[in-house]
């Protein structure tokens, strides 16, 4: 544990750190947040879901069994619901947070600084 702490360290350390970002060395893990798990989460998950989906639906569909094609519409429906649910969420998380930002105002300074962190970073 303690050396895997070690290279989170390193590897934070070795990341670019611009002294007069707004981001105060955090600019490393939120490129990684935005521009890595946001895509997966937004684009690639949704497209395994609907495979899946299909995948399910088609099998159904060969064995002939109407009871089988029934129960994989309904789960290839859900799965299409859940990946449009999760191809907007960052779109409304990221529209959520910029709102609070800018609502907040001078009375939160903290979450006028994170907003301006983010939206630096590209």
């Amino acid at each position: 544990m303690k050396m895997m702490l070690m290279n989170m360290v390193q590897i934070l350390d070795a990341a670019d750190v611009n002294p007069d970002s707004a981001c105060k060395g955090f600019d490393f893990v939120i490129r990684i947040i935005k521009n890595g798990l946001f895509p997966v989460i937004q684009i690639g998950i949704p497209i395994v879901l609907i495979v899946l989906g299909t995948l399910d639906l088609g099998k159904a569909v060969i064995s002939s069994d109407d009871k089988a094609v029934k129960e994989a519409q309904s789960k290839l429906i859900k799965r299409c619901i859940y990946a449009i649910i999760l191809f907007f969420i960052v779109t409304l998380l990221n529209l959520l947070f910029s709102m609070v930002g800018n609502i907040a105002g001078d009375d939160a300074p903290g979450l006028q600084s994170w907003s301006a962190c983010w939206d630096s970073i590209d």
